[in-house]
């Protein structure tokens, strides 16, 4: 349950911003604030006082809980069509270092997951020009098979738009429809829910210079709508700290919370009216700007309840969608990432300091007030940092990973770039001497109870 909200700490007189003073009204009252409040956020150099804000919201949501998983990264090829310039990642395929995993390896990876006592494997890959429809139902089938307690989460926005372009089943005029398809035939291969990869900045702009050819944003919308609309649950991401600006930023989290209205209205929840557009304000197209307001952030509002594990099997089972047919999905989390220049296009840049990250992470907390969870990826935050920011708004630092090619960033001298996995002890102590209590969940946030590698969730 969670605690009593701490009492906000007076700043001294010198650092105080009372630019402040009407947000915290806001935000203590679990109203919305506007992009130009969160601007304020961004340039204030009365930084704790906005960790104090982010913490108070963070503590009313989940109280003194901080979330860890045992999961599995599996990246199927770096093989892809797309030549992002922030990514060091891709390979083309004649390339050194380039890879394409057949099922064997799959499966393998699948059972490995299993003994160590993983409840979900993470799955996203290039954009591979070369391989088969076929290819991705069979992957996830075959990791069904192997390891069926596996919960799936798998494919970014970017790669399910690529899968349905492959599966010729994705037309300009009507791209719900085989978005749509292919999930479909996803979720009767086994796929349990998105990851929120993908997104990077929603600005064209960012978009043109940094990642030309990847879809933008309101064709990543139509992705995690039509996931939604079919059960599944997703997270977003947002990839900050290179040629984007604050107000880019913040533009992206207004998208993602409209989106989130409509999603969490789908579920029952009523929202408040939403404040006449008088213009001044630079919404974008995508985003529905009459629709209520939802927040999550009010004081005693429930958050959204995940499918329980006591629920009749056919709402887990692979076969048909994870959910029960009134459920709707949403977003579980966002997770802000720091660029990493390191062998990209764009390395001459500095990317971000670990204040802005921090500070960025508060803003998410504080701005996304319809999420139930902001996630301080340890992987790109590093896990000394990610402690952290469970005092700035965090509450999920993810979990042990094992393996991670999309960046390779170090965590000591001797770590080599892609194999940074963590272990369950090690989460455990980073959350318990940030000052909270960890709490093992699954992928849909349901509280794991264990038994050494057998598991189940509450409820």
């Amino acid at each position: 349950m969670p605690l009593a909200e701490p009492a906000l700490a007076p700043r001294i007189a010198s650092n105080r911003d009372p630019r402040l003073d009407p947000i915290r009204e806001k935000v203590l009252a679990g109203e919305r604030i506007t992009l130009d409040e969160g601007e304020v956020l961004y340039d204030t150099r009365d930084l704790w006082t906005v960790f104090e804000l982010a913490d108070t919201i963070r503590r009313r949501l989940h109280g003194t809980a901080a979330y860890y998983n045992i999961n599995r990264h599996l990246n199927y090829s770096n093989v892809c069509a797309l030549s992002c310039k922030f990514c060091e990642f891709y390979r083309k395929r004649d390339e050194p270092g380039a890879y394409t995993r057949d099922l064997d390896y799959i499966r393998e990876e699948a059972r490995s997951a299993v003994e160590a006592g993983a409840t979900e494997m993470h799955i996203v890959g290039g954009l591979h020009p070369y391989l088969e429809w076929s290819y991705y139902p069979k992957m996830l089938a075959a990791i069904r098979e192997a390891s069926p307690s596996l919960h799936l989460k798998a494919f970014t926005a970017v790669e399910i738009v690529h899968l349905a372009k492959i599966a010729k089943v994705f037309k300009r005029d009507d791209r719900k429809a085989g978005i749509r398809w292919v999930l479909r035939e996803l979720i009767d291969a086994g796929l349990g829910s998105l990851p929120g990869g993908g997104a990077e900045v929603f600005d064209d702009r960012v978009h043109d210079e940094a990642f030309k050819g990847k879809i933008r944003s309101d064709v990543w919308l139509d992705v995690h709508t039509c996931a939604h609309e079919l059960g599944l649950n997703s997270n977003a991401t947002i990839l900050y700290g290179h040629i984007d600006h604050r107000r880019e930023r913040l533009i992206h989290m207004e998208i993602l919370r409209r989106a989130q209205d409509k999603a969490l209205a789908a579920l029952g929840y009523e929202g408040t009216e939403a404040p006449r557009h008088d213009g001044t304000e630079e919404i974008p197209a995508v985003a529905d700007i009459d629709a209520p307001h939802i927040t999550l952030t009010r004081p005693d509002t429930p958050l959204p309840r995940p499918p329980s594990a006591s629920e009749p099997p056919s709402c887990r089972s692979a076969s048909v969608p994870p959910c029960l047919p009134h459920h709707h999905g949403y977003f579980q989390t966002i997770i802000p990432l720091p660029f990493f220049p390191d062998g990209c296009e764009i390395e001459h840049l500095p990317g971000p300091t670990g204040l802005e990250n921090a500070r960025t992470i508060a803003v998410a907390r504080l701005m996304l007030d319809n999420f139930p969870h902001v996630k301080a990826f340890w992987i790109m935050q590093t896990l000394p940092m990610a402690q952290l920011m469970l005092q700035t708004g965090a509450d999920d630092i993810d979990g042990t990973v094992v393996w991670y090619d999309i960046t390779k960033l170090r965590h000591g001298a001797d770590s080599p770039g892609t194999h940074q996995e963590t272990t369950v002890t090690d989460l455990q102590r980073a959350i318990r001497e940030a000052g909270f209590d960890p709490v093992e969940r699954d992928t849909l946030y349901r509280r794991v109870i264990r038994n050494g590698q057998e598991w189940r969730t509450e409820g």
